[in-house]
Formats: C-alpha cells, sequence, structure tokens
C-alpha cells in the first residue's frame, strides 16, 4: 500500500515563462561583465523584478553567467591591520593608491586612485604616464576645491611620490595626517585594496584605451557609475550616493577653518 494523496496524481506544475528574465541578465552581464550574481540581483530589484533570489540564481547559472576567478592559496593567514579609530563621518579619512594600466599599444600609465573611508566614495582618479610628487598634490587641490573638504587623514603606502617633500609640505600645512602602511603589509589598507581590484576587474580589464585622454575619459565614466549607480554590498546594496543622503555626518572642520 502507498500512502499518497489522491491530489497528487492529478498535480500538473505550472512552468513560469522565465524568457524576458533570462534575456534582461544576459544584457546587464553583456554590459557589465564583471557584476556577479548579488549584483544583478540588486539592478533586477531595482527595475521591478520580484523573483526569488534562489530562481534567479538557478537561472543565472544555467545562463553560464556565472564569474570565474582565481583565488591564490595561502599557506599562512595575512597579518591584522593596524588598530585604526573608528569612522563617524565622510571626508575623515581617504585612502590613496597607484594602479598601473596600459594603453592598446602597450604604452603603460598609472592611476592615483582616492576613496573615502567611511562613504565607499571616490572623489577622484588622476591618470598620467609619470606621476611624481607635485602631481599629487595637485590631484588633492582639485578635489579640495571640488568638495571643500579636507580630510583628518590620508592612508598611503611608502612610495616615492607619497614620501615626497612636496605631499609633506602640503600635508604639513593643511594639518593632515599622513598614515603610512607597514612595507609589504597590504593588509593595513585592506579596503583601497578591495577597491583597487574592483577597479581593474570592472574598468582597466575591461577596456580598450586608444590615448591617455581615451583612458581618462572611460575611467571618469567607471567613477561615475562607481559613485551613483553600482550597489555596494558593504553599504546595505545602496550607491555611495545614496549611503550618504540617508547617512551623512558632516565633520566640524572645513577647508574655510583650517590654514
Amino acid at each position: 500500500m502507498v500512502l499518497c494523496h489522491l491530489s497528487g496524481w492529478y498535480y500538473r506544475s505550472r512552468a513560469r515563462d522565465s524568457s524576458v528574465i533570462r534575456k534582461r541578465m544576459q544584457e546587464i552581464a553583456q554590459v557589465r561583465v564583471r557584476y556577479g550574481f548579488w549584483r544583478i540581483l540588486v539592478l533586477l530589484r531595482r527595475e521591478g523584478w520580484r523573483d526569488n533570489h534562489k530562481r534567479v540564481y538557478r537561472l543565472y547559472k544555467e545562463e553560464g553567467l556565472n564569474l570565474r576567478s582565481k583565488r591564490p592559496r595561502r599557506s599562512k593567514a595575512a597579518d591584522h591591520r593596524l588598530e585604526r579609530p573608528e569612522l563617524s563621518s565622510n571626508h575623515e579619512c581617504r585612502l590613496m593608491y597607484f594602479v598601473a594600466g596600459q594603453l592598446f599599444d602597450g604604452r603603460k600609465f598609472r592611476c592615483l586612485t582616492l576613496v573615502d573611508n567611511y562613504s565607499c566614495q571616490c572623489p577622484g582618479i588622476l591618470v598620467g604616464q609619470s606621476l611624481k610628487g607635485e602631481d599629487v598634490v595637485a590631484a588633492l587641490e582639485c578635489i579640495r576645491q571640488d568638495t571643500k573638504k579636507l580630510p583628518k587623514r590620508i592612508q598611503v603606502d611608502n612610495g616615492s611620490e607619497f614620501i615626497s617633500r612636496a605631499l609633506d609640505r602640503w600635508a604639513y600645512e593643511n594639518k593632515v595626517t599622513l598614515d603610512f602602511s607597514r612595507p609589504g603589509k597590504p593588509t593595513d589598507n585592506a579596503f583601497i585594496e578591495s577597491f583597487n581590484g574592483s577597479f581593474r576587474d570592472e574598468c582597466l580589464n575591461v577596456n580598450w584605451f586608444l590615448s591617455l585622454e581615451d583612458a581618462q575619459q572611460k575611467i571618469e565614466a567607471w567613477q561615475e557609475e562607481y559613485n551613483h549607480f553600482r550597489p555596494h554590498s558593504s553599504l546595505g546594496d545602496k550607491t555611495p550616493e545614496e549611503w550618504l543622503k540617508h547617512n551623512i555626518v558632516e565633520p566640524e572642520f572645513s577647508t574655510f577653518d583650517r590654514p
């Protein structure tokens, strides 16, 4: 004897048409080739799709959209970063680093990336073939004019541009603390390492740069998308601009209060 309800013999599954959402997922993945499942799901939610995340993930895998990235195995655990004060407002701490790229003909160029550690906002990316300490100071002054704010602290590594006299003098005159990481310890500035990884993965590796001017334009377009469109899991799947609207806490200082 089989204990089975009679209705089970007459049940017919009602397969839902998934062609439209499959097509939309493919369109998003083709435009933003390094967006994974969760970011694609957030974008679908923005557009009004209400499909269960498990169903979206199943379709995501069936369409072959899985991102494949090899992660190096480490024999030893990385050191913990140094103790840093807890942040409570934007413009309180920024991170600054260099990233290398190349043009279509193999010529190298460098990008100076800056990120706010509180809001994940990227205030600017400077592109050039030979960037020195004076160029770093000029970029900081340009961002200062745009935001009308100065950070209390800037986290940097021990590169020659960051230990230059020009940057040291600028930091002293504006009462900005330069927080240097330990040599050979990238975990001290883990956040900027993560940002640079996304920058390389989503911009430098997927674009064809014909010239420095073309690289600057495409990088500025990515920066605009990063600040105003790209969902950030650390901000509750909000953009930095959306996060600031609901969580902004202005510091008590400005460029007009400081020499």
